[in-house]
């Protein structure tokens, strides 16, 4: 992971079956301590991008609550045909599951 403006994040999200799932994000935009912004895509290993699947937008921001901060994650597609192909790639399953680990390792 290179996280800087221009820099990439080559990770595998791998399923309970222990099938590896590659894909890459290029940061755009990093504001320190408040947002990050870039755009994701699906990959092979080496960070070859499929070109068959639509890139995901995304912008994480961050907001201090006090004791505690809040965290909104804004998912953009160029259209909605993009968004039904990367839900039926799985996102919507592999986004709660990476949510719910999170939530996991937070509690510890």
């Amino acid at each position: 992971m290179n996280f800087s403006v221009g820099g990439t994040w080559l990770y595998a999200m791998i399923s309970p079956e222990g099938q590896k799932h590659w894909s890459r994000a290029d940061y755009q935009a990093i504001e320190t301590l408040r947002s990050f912004a870039g755009l994701n895509a699906f990959c092979d290993g080496d960070g070859t991008i499929d070109e068959t699947f639509p890139r995901t937008i995304w912008k994480v921001t961050f907001m201090d609550q006090g004791e505690t901060s809040q965290v909104h994650v804004e998912n953009t597609f160029e259209a909605l045909e993009d968004l039904k192909k990367i839900i039926e790639r799985g996102f919507k399953e592999g986004f709660s599951a990476g949510l719910d680990n999170l939530d996991e390792l937070l509690t510890r």
